[in-house]
C-alpha cells in the first residue's frame, strides 16, 4: 500500500499578506514558483500512481512546476469557501470578532457566488476525497498525490486520522510544502509534516545553475 502525499501550493499575494484565499484565483509570486520547483527533490523516488489537483491556478501551476502533470482536476479539492471572510486577514476579523476561531465558529455569508462553508461541509467534501483515494491506495502498492491548499489539507489530514474537521487547527501547513500519510499497523498516521527545502539551500541551487549557465 503506498502513501497519500499532501502538497500545498506555492506562495500567492494573499498568502504572504495574511488574506484568507479561498475561491480567489490567484497566481503564484515569484517566491511561489521557486518553491513548486523546489517541491521536485521531495518527491523524488516516489512511485505515484495518481495525482489530483484543485481547480484553482495556484494549484495547477505548483502541480505542474513539481513535475505532476499529468494529473486530474478534481473540484472538491479547493479552499474552504471563506464567504464574507474572503481577502479578509485574522487580525481584522478580530477587531469585529474578538477570540473568532475559523475552525469552530465558521465564517459569516457571502455573495451567492460563495455564500461560505462550515467546518461540518468541509469536512464533507475532504472525506468525498478520502473515499477515491483510500480505495486507489488498497488496490495499488503507488502513492497517491494530492495538491490542494492550507486548510483544506488540514482538514482533510483530520478527517484521515479520524478525527473531526476542527482537528485541523492542529497542523500548521506552509506553502510549498509537502505532507504523508501512511499507516502503521493497519492504523492511520502521520509519516512526515510540512516538509520543505531550506530556503538558503533553494538560493544556492538557483545560483549553481546560474553559474553553469
Amino acid at each position: 500500500m503506498g502513501e497519500l502525499i499532501l502538497v500545498r501550493h506555492g506562495e500567492t499575494a494573499w498568502s504572504l499578506s495574511g488574506q484568507h484565499t479561498g475561491l480567489t484565483d490567484l497566481p503564484l509570486t515569484e517566491n511561489g514558483e521557486r518553491q513548486a520547483v523546489a517541491v521536485v527533490p521531495l518527491l523524488a523516488g516516489l512511485k505515484i500512481g495518481l495525482t489530483l489537483v484543485s481547480p484553482a491556478q495556484r494549484t495547477r501551476r505548483t502541480a505542474e512546476l513539481a513535475g505532476l502533470d499529468p494529473y486530474e482536476v478534481v473540484p472538491d479539492l479547493h479552499e474552504w469557501d471563506y464567504g464574507g471572510y474572503e481577502g479578509v486577514t485574522t487580525e481584522e476579523i478580530y477587531e469585529t470578532r474578538p477570540g473568532w476561531d475559523l475552525w469552530t465558529d465558521g465564517v459569516t455569508p457571502g455573495p451567492a457566488d460563495h455564500p461560505g462553508e462550515s467546518p461540518a461541509a468541509v469536512g464533507e467534501r475532504a472525506d468525498r476525497v478520502l473515499t477515491r483515494v483510500l480505495e486507489a491506495l488498497r488496490t495499488s502498492d503507488d502513492d497517491v498525490v494530492l495538491v490542494s491548499h492550507g486548510h483544506f489539507l488540514r482538514v482533510l489530514t483530520a478527517r484521515y486520522l479520524g478525527l473531526a474537521p476542527a482537528g485541523g487547527g492542529y497542523f500548521k501547513l506552509e506553502t510549498g510544502t509537502i505532507s504523508r500519510l501512511g499507516t502503521e499497523h493497519d492504523r492511520p498516521v502521520m509519516t512526515a509534516w510540512n516538509v520543505e527545502i531550506p530556503q538558503d539551500l533553494q538560493r544556492s541551487a538557483e545560483q549553481e545553475k546560474a553559474d553553469v549557465a
